[in-house]
């Protein structure tokens, strides 16, 4: 017979904590130097503080630029937030780095490849630093070359690894007394251009500020959201000029598509713009917001659809799909969307409270074929870009 006594468990599983998101999974390819038996270039290194870059023995003296894009990084991100950094030589060309075609050790597509799939966004900074082509278009010609084929590149990773990705630019010698090349006027909606930095006539940008409040959000929140509060920037240049004296100058960065800061009057600090990609405004991809969703949405989708690959399948007499299987398809896709997504407030739930249709047409043939055709459309949100105010007087006649 046991003692009188009084037994507590703990229980668990009670908060309905998730396991760490891979969302805002980034990483930096950044020109550096290697430090002995502690930083090797053309080598990935995961990071969550900065903690772990000086154990690397990355300090400002010796890697000046790759040390403050990671504290631009952890400033904005918090500490505790992955950042995989992938540092390359400093006079390797961004159009080099980001061609397809080049496996080596040193090259985006060796990360991408080494990281499995992993990563959701690269970015790329403090490269071809020996470059000494003009900015004719009003940035580093590097930059515009390498625009197809970082696309090419996130493209490959989509279509070829299953894992899509996006890339951010750093808008690298940006001339303010120069016409900006116009993004809008190219097809690249896998790539971003960020121009402006917290250094008067600095040859880079802030991409560590960028891609950490990226990683600090989820997939449909816009990196310029003012209710996220103001970015952790105490100052701000585009060019040599201050971001509070060049509202022209922003505006004109803006509308040529480029990523970009600004203020707002009665508010303190910095904010992005917006979250342009690459292309025409009439691209259903023109913004990362709509990247990260549907990439989220593909990365869902391809999980759940292998699950059946290569499963038997009931058919009618004609060959065509028992309806019942078509529907248990629509069912599953559409159950795993809205649990992960729009449970999430990632998709518009709309009246009907799903944020996707998923559609399997029991018509097909498939014993002929052995093919299965799935649609899935994914309901973003809509963002209050412009703001009209009809105001008055009120009072009676």
């Amino acid at each position: 017979m046991q003692l009188p006594r009084v037994k507590i468990q703990f229980l668990n599983g009670q908060l309905g904590t998730v396991g760490e998101s891979a969302d805002g999974l980034t990483a930096l390819v950044c020109g550096a130097a290697a430090v002995t038996g502690l930083l090797t270039l053309n080598t990935p290194y995961t990071l969550r503080s900065m903690d772990d870059l000086a154990d690397l023995g990355v300090t400002e003296d010796n890697n000046a630029e790759l040390y403050r894009q990671v504290s631009l990084f952890y400033d904005e991100a918090g500490p505790g937030v992955k950042l995989v950094i992938y540092p390359v030589a400093p006079a390797t060309t961004m159009t080099t780095l980001c061609d397809y075609t080049q496996t080596a050790a040193g090259k985006v597509r060796d990360l991408i490849t080494r990281m499995n799939g992993q990563l959701r966004a690269v970015a790329v900074a403090n490269v071809n630093t020996g470059g000494s082509a003009a900015s004719t278009n009003g940035i580093d010609p590097d930059v515009l070359t390498a625009l197809p084929k970082a696309q090419q590149l996130a493209e490959w990773a989509t279509t070829e690894l299953y894992a899509p990705l996006f890339f951010v630019l750093e808008g690298r010698k940006y001339d303010s007394s120069k016409t900006l090349h116009d993004l809008t006027q190219d097809d690249y909606d896998r790539v971003a251009v960020l121009i402006g930095d917290t250094e008067a006539e600095s040859e880079g940008a802030c991409i560590g500020t960028l891609m950490g409040r990226i990683a600090s959000i989820p997939v449909q929140r816009n990196i310029g959201r003012v209710k996220d509060g103001s970015l952790a920037l105490s100052e701000a240049y585009l060019d040599d000029k201050a971001v509070e004296k060049a509202q022209s100058l922003v505006e004109t960065v803006h509308e040529s598509g480029y990523i970009t800061l600004r203020r707002y009057v009665g508010r303190s600090g910095y904010f992005f713009t917006d979250d342009p990609t690459a292309t025409d405004d009439t691209d259903d991809y023109a913004h990362i917001t709509a990247r990260r969703v549907a990439d989220k949405a593909y990365r869902l989708a391809y999980d759940t659809l292998l699950d059946m690959l290569l499963d038997e399948l009931e058919v009618n007499t004609d060959g065509t799909l028992l309806p019942a299987v078509a529907r248990s398809w629509e069912q599953t896709v559409t159950n795993v969307i809205n649990r992960q997504m729009t449970a999430n407030g990632e998709l518009s739930a709309g009246e009907d409270g799903e944020g996707c249709q998923c559609y399997v047409d029991d018509q097909q043939n498939v014993l002929a074929t052995s093919n299965v055709k799935v649609t899935l459309k994914v309901r973003p949100f809509g963002y209050a870009r412009y703001v009209d105010v009809s105001l008055g007087f009120l009072v009676s006649a």
